[in-house]
């Protein structure tokens, strides 16, 4: 054991926009008439280095493609991958509102104003994930990092005791209200444990044209690092500074390009090895866990929560983010 940690977390969907047809095949599977790359070729390659990903799998898309997305959900358990709760409610059909009598709006989850929206939407698909792996749910992560104080207050009623949701990328999106500039977990005053995803913040740059600007550490890489440098892999330069856990972000369809439409495409296997070669590097450094390795680590304080955040503050108006270093005491 390193003492040092990494999650390789990958959020499992098929939006509508992102494909012209056959999307779960297409943004989940990854099969194209040029190839296959998806995420059967992530568990390829987690499976040769002994590093396992935790699969948040778009319950809603359930809805949208009857049949589909639970063959991906038995498919991933049945490789003993960690299988955990995504949503996307903006992409269920009239017919679903309608047969729970409820309203189609507001669409996007950090828009909900009523607890009671957010507990039926976390609990009504948790338990359909449940039904599925035969296994409680542990983990929750928005689609889009879209969420707010009463989706976290329903993760608590719910059971689900983790939540990877903490962006301040996706909070100066205004995707929520509130975001912690830590990549520490840290605990909100239900007692649901919340796991950033890692992120570095880059100062504006008047002279050069740049605002300032949170990038998440997620594969493929943004311009913002690249495989260049040949003395140290990319990450590692990249990151913010010394922690005990780093969370990655990919998606189903990281391992694929996109066309003039941004339609999903495969245009061959360098992107794949260029995935295989960052998993390779990771191992060398860090134990890769899932969920469960993280709740006993926790468990046993190897790995710590540090800090506390009411839930008032999830329900407030989002701010301005500000640099990570006007916040050392967050665990940076």
């Amino acid at each position: 054991m390193q003492n040092r940690y990494a999650m390789l977390t990958v959020d499992t969907e098929a939006l509508p926009a992102r494909a012209a047809a056959d999307h779960v095949r297409r943004l989940v599977w990854g099969e194209h008439v040029a190839g296959r790359a998806g995420i059967r070729e992530m568990c390829a390659i987690g499976t040769e280095f002994s590093a396992p990903h935790v699969f948040f799998v778009d319950m809603c898309g359930d809805q949208l493609y009857p049949g589909e997305m639970a063959e991906v959900v038995r498919w991933l358990d049945g490789q003993g991958q960690d299988v955990q709760l995504h949503l996307h409610p903006e992409i269920l059909p009239a017919s679903f509102w309608e047969q729970h009598g409820l309203s189609q709006r507001p669409r996007y989850m950090n828009e909900y104003g009523d607890a009671a929206r957010a507990g039926f939407v976390i609990q009504f698909f948790s338990e359909r994930l449940r039904v599925l792996t035969g296994q409680p749910v542990q983990a929750y992560r928005a689609g889009s990092f879209r969420w707010n104080g009463d989706i976290i207050r329903a993760l608590g009623r719910a059971g689900i005791p983790l939540s990877f949701n903490n962006s301040m990328r996706a909070h100066g999106l205004g995707r929520s209200p509130h975001a912690e500039p830590t990549n520490r977990p840290y605990a909100w005053s239900n007692g649901v444990i919340e796991v950033p995803v890692t992120e570095r913040y880059y100062p504006a740059d008047p002279q050069r044209g740049k605002s300032e600007k949170w990038v998440s550490l997620m594969f493929p890489q943004s311009s913002y690092f690249q495989y260049t440098a040949p003395q140290l892999p990319w990450w590692r330069r990249w990151l913010p500074g010394p922690t005990d856990l780093q969370v990655f972000l990919l998606h189903s369809w990281s391992l694929l390009h996109w066309d003039d439409n941004h339609h999903a495409i495969h245009l061959g296997e360098q992107r794949q090895e260029e995935y295989r070669q960052l998993v390779a590097r990771i191992v060398k450094d860090y134990d890769v866990i899932t969920t469960t390795d993280l709740l006993d680590l926790m468990k046993r304080r190897k790995i710590k929560v540090r800090q506390v955040v009411s839930l008032q503050q999830a329900d407030s108006v989002g701010t301005v983010p500000v640099p990570m270093t006007c916040h050392s005491s967050s665990g940076f």
